[in-house]
């Protein structure tokens, strides 16, 4: 544990030297707003670490979203708001405080109990604010498919959920009947409410089935890009270009390399 805290304790000093007087230009002209894309951009870097289970690039990433979080709490502690020893005891109360069944004297023994208990917790520390409305504080930075899913889990944790996997799907189903009314329709705000609906509960498909939709996709989105991937590599392969070609070659191609790839999959 020295060692972790001594490197902290280095990394701290670093920053602290970057934004200080005779520092780092860049460093020092940052601030809350103009570092927040790299913010969303390490920890989306450090999810796709996971995803790919690549222990070096995870180990880097987590570095990255480390370091950002220091910075953030240099500049608060610039301009006298809050330091990171403020940071780092205030998340620890609030593990402590929000696991009593480990720290304390409760007595629930499964992971979906623990969930309950922290959100009761939680909507205790926030007081009359978070009593008044249930979802009132769900992220809206989220993006959407996980902001989706986030508050279909926090509904079902009040036991506004589906019983059965099955009406799930008949869910899916009665949406895309009325996605395919409204685009008969033409109504373009009927379509796009419709359509949004659609979204919704087929990533509530998801979370009943046990996935993560924003997982799900990604993995369907890189499939979809490594075999277009090959699609552009066979027509290059004939001397053809993307554009030069309809649509009925590319899906020739498409569909015998989707064959290919299931048969080395079995």
């Amino acid at each position: 544990m020295s060692g972790s805290g001594d490197a902290f304790k280095r990394l701290r000093e670093i920053v602290a030297k970057l934004r200080a007087p005779g520092g780092c230009p860049w460093d020092r002209e940052q601030t809350h707003e103009s570092l927040l894309p790299a913010l969303i951009e390490e920890a989306y870097e450090v999810a796709a670490a996971v995803r790919a289970q690549d222990t070096e690039n995870l180990r880097e990433e987590l570095g990255d979203l480390i370091l950002l979080a220091v910075m953030h709490s240099e500049i608060a502690e610039e301009k006298g708001r809050f330091n990171i020893d403020e940071v780092l005891q205030e998340v620890t109360a609030k593990l402590i405080r929000r696991h009593p069944h480990v720290f304390g004297d409760s007595t629930i023994g499964d992971a979906d109990g623990v969930v309950k208990q922290w959100d009761a917790i939680k909507r205790e520390e926030k007081g009359n604010r978070a009593a008044r409305q249930y979802l009132a504080d769900l992220p809206t930075a989220l993006p959407a498919l996980m902001r989706a899913q986030k508050a279909q889990k926090k509904a079902a944790r009040v036991n506004f959920d589906w019983s059965e996997i099955s009406d799930v799907v008949a869910k899916v189903d009665e949406e895309l009947a009325e996605t395919k009314e409204a685009l008969a329709s033409g109504d373009s705000s009927a379509m796009a409410a419709e359509i949004g609906d659609l979204l919704f509960a087929v990533v509530n498909l998801a979370r009943k089935s046990g996935f993560d939709a924003e997982t799900a996709l990604q993995a369907a989105t890189d499939k979809f890009v490594t075999r277009f991937h090959r699609v552009e590599d066979e027509l290059a392969s004939q001397g053809k270009k993307l554009g030069d070609v309809g649509l009925e070659e590319l899906d020739q191609i498409w569909n015998a390399h989707k064959a290919e790839a299931r048969q080395q999959s079995r």
